[in-house]
């Protein structure tokens, strides 16, 4: 179990409104120790980083159900170190793009676009919170 003073920041982005997934997410990871902002659905870029700033969260988890997770995550690494957040942990996960591509491909898209773990609509949760713990240290040094 992690230091609950740890603070991260999840919301689902841009202008996909799937709630429930949103309150799973919290449950677990709420569970699993972390302090959890949930910014709910409908977020932009810019109100994941005020929140991680403003919190000093260790990591922004991102999801997307409806497809266009692609677009709207374009540049967000980028604005993240424009606002200082470079040692920031980013997650995202869902149903990432539209039509069938394989999870390898999506994940390299999204690996290089500077997210760190990158996760399916069928993910292993427990899996993804013991991999945030993991990585949260790592960067922590």
């Amino acid at each position: 179990m992690s230091d609950p003073t740890v603070t991260i920041v999840l919301g689902v982005i841009g202008s996909d409104c799937h709630a429930v997934g949103n309150k799973i997410l919290e449950a677990l990871f709420t569970q699993e120790g972390f302090k959890v902002v949930n910014l709910g659905v409908m977020v932009g870029q810019d109100e994941f980083i005020n929140a991680a700033i403003e919190t000093g969260a260790k990591a922004i988890l991102v999801s997307s159900l409806y497809g266009h997770g692609e677009l709207d995550c374009q540049g967000f690494r980028e604005r993240c170190i424009e606002r200082g957040l470079e040692e920031i942990v980013l997650y995202v996960g869902g149903n990432l793009v539209i039509g069938k591509r394989e999870l390898a491909d999506v994940e390299a898209t999204f690996r290089q676009m500077g997210f760190d773990r990158v996760f399916g609509p069928n993910a292993d949760l427990n899996e993804a919170a013991r991999l945030l713990h993991s990585d949260i240290a790592a960067r922590a040094g």
